[in-house]
């Protein structure tokens, strides 16, 4: 009980910053309204809508502030619109209906294909099982006694048949993995491919069985047999299609985020574009640092800064020539400067950085210092009365908070760590009996997307844009793109080229020498 009085005393300081953002957002409604009576279309357009993080960090909403941030700019900082903030505008409105009208058309065509191949694989095992029972049942006593020869081939239709389900449920009964714009090609031939077969074989059955009441009880379970036999291969081609065909590597893909320039390089086998896509974001989510775009803030507000610094007036429309070039030479000098700027803006941060992770780590130590303490203490107690892991992360929390605050805020990655999910890493790492250092690491370095909530992941759907086809098979020089909503990336396509060895003999005996020794030496 303590230990939740102590966490909600150390973000005690949360009620005030959400009463400043509300006065603030006052301010700048007031501050907007004149600009909207003079153009109201244009305020309409401009308005945006911010979906805040659940439950952030230490109260911080505002994680893209633009300039002059300071320490404490999770605190100073608020978003301010046009209008109410549950404004939208004409183009979030026709942006919503396209994305639901995609949205159902692809469950549509997901549920469609489902549908037909549960069909035509239930049509295919129930064909053979209805050719050895159809004749039994319409002219049993014209058939021929068959005997011990049609219970062999009974007892081999049926592990046959157990053999092809097994084989059809590990490779097509998956799980989908995602949502393809495109049909899978291989995929669709196949079912055609066994629609066909099946076809036939009922179009022969009919005409050379049914009709003319074939008596050859033999001949007609060795036919489904032969039907079961077919279906067998059918299932090893598409274990070659699917699977095999593409394992050999062929390809060689750069995936390049347009934000940061984040590159990464993967090989690919005999892939359509399309798949080829899946295979990239698959590795994307898992080798990709999270993306953040608080870290573009800092460069975009530095080029507005000088961008502003090249203006010239022409007072009272006089051609004051040299007072002119003096301003443009003065402007020039301070852009030949910009870099030194930079350069002591970066040494400032790494500074700041260094050393606010040196006060987290000390702080963090310390807190597992104390949570050893406190266990060398429980354990001389009764078992009722130990603490649970939840329960000691709560009582260490505070003590490390401030330090975690602050940390974040520097590296600007307050809006992917919730006060929940910092406390649920906590008593994973008490329960696992975890050091310091593996607490830390999810901190200190930027993990990869799949290491956060779904929530904070900023790409969940995405668009392929490409130029050829997306059924169409990777070729060298082939360039597409990945598209989300804040940025993309783009996958540049180089095949692996040839390679060709030779082969140099060496002659053992060359290795071979001899030691000549003269006799005057003292050797």
């Amino acid at each position: 009980m303590s230990a939740a009085m102590d966490t909600e005393s150390t973000y005690s300081g949360y009620s005030h910053y959400s009463g400043h953002s509300k006065k603030a957002h006052r301010q700048g409604r007031d501050r907007h309204k004149s600009p909207r009576s003079k153009d109201g279309s244009r305020s309409e357009k401009s308005v945006t809508i911010q979906t805040p993080p659940a439950e952030p960090l230490l109260g911080n909403d505002a994680s893209r502030a633009e300039e002059g941030q300071d320490d404490n700019w999770g605190e100073t900082t608020t978003a301010i619109t046009g209008t109410s903030e549950h404004s939208i505008s004409q183009e979030d409105i026709a942006r919503i209906s396209k994305d639901l009208e995609d949205s159902v058309g692809l469950d549509c065509k997901r549920y469609l294909g489902l549908t037909v191949a549960a069909v035509l694989g239930l049509l295919v095992f129930l064909t053979p099982i209805a050719f050895i029972l159809l004749p039994q049942i319409l002219w049993r006593d014209d058939l021929e006694p068959c005997g011990t020869v049609c219970e062999g081939l009974f007892i081999s239709v049926a592990f046959k048949l157990l053999i092809l389900l097994i084989g059809t449920w590990a490779l097509f009964f998956r799980q989908p993995k995602a949502d393809l714009p495109r049909v899978f090609v291989f995929r669709a031939l196949l079912l055609v491919l066994i629609f066909l077969f099946v076809f036939s074989y009922w179009l022969f059955y009919g005409v050379r069985i049914l009709d003319s009441k074939d008596t050859n009880y033999q001949g007609i379970v060795q036919y489904a047999v032969s039907l079961v036999d077919a279906l067998l291969f059918i299932h090893y081609l598409a274990i070659v299609l699917l699977e095999l065909r593409q394992l050999q590597p062929t390809f060689t893909v750069k995936v390049v985020r347009s934000t940061d320039g984040e590159s990464r390089y993967y090989s690919l086998g005999h892939l359509s574009i399309q798949r080829a896509a899946l295979v990239v974001l698959e590795n994307y989510y898992r080798d990709f640092t999270v993306y953040n775009p608080a870290l573009l803030t800092a460069s975009k507000s530095r080029a507005a800064k000088h961008m502003a610094g090249l203006k010239v007036y022409n007072v009272d429309g006089n051609n004051a020539s040299g007072q002119s070039r003096a301003m443009i030479a003065a402007a020039a000098r301070r852009r030949d400067s910009s870099h030194n700027e930079l350069y002591y803006e970066e040494a400032d941060h790494e500074r700041r950085v260094r050393k606010r992770r040196a006060r987290l780590v000390v702080a963090v130590e310390e807190a597992f210092t104390h949570i050893k303490r406190l266990q060398a203490e429980e354990q001389q107690k009764a078992p009722g009365e130990m603490m649970d892991p939840r329960e000691a992360a709560q009582a260490i929390f505070p003590s490390m908070a401030r330090a975690l605050q602050k940390y974040l805020r520097t590296t600007r990655q307050q809006q992917y760590h919730s006060m929940e999910s910092i406390l649920q890493h906590l008593s994973f790492c008490i329960t696992n009996n975890m050091t310091p250092k593996a607490f830390l690491e999810r901190y200190l370095n930027p993990g990869p997307t799949l290491q956060y909530d779904r929530d904070r992941w900023f790409s969940k759907q995405w668009t392929l844009v490409s130029e050829e086809a997306v059924t169409s098979g990777l070729q060298d020089g082939v360039v597409f793109v990945l598209k989300c909503l804040d940025f993309s990336l783009v996958v540049n396509v180089k095949k692996i080229p040839f390679i060709k060895l030779s082969e140099e003999f060496i002659d053992p005996k060359s290795h071979k020498f001899v030691l000549r020794l003269q006799s005057e030496t003292s050797v």
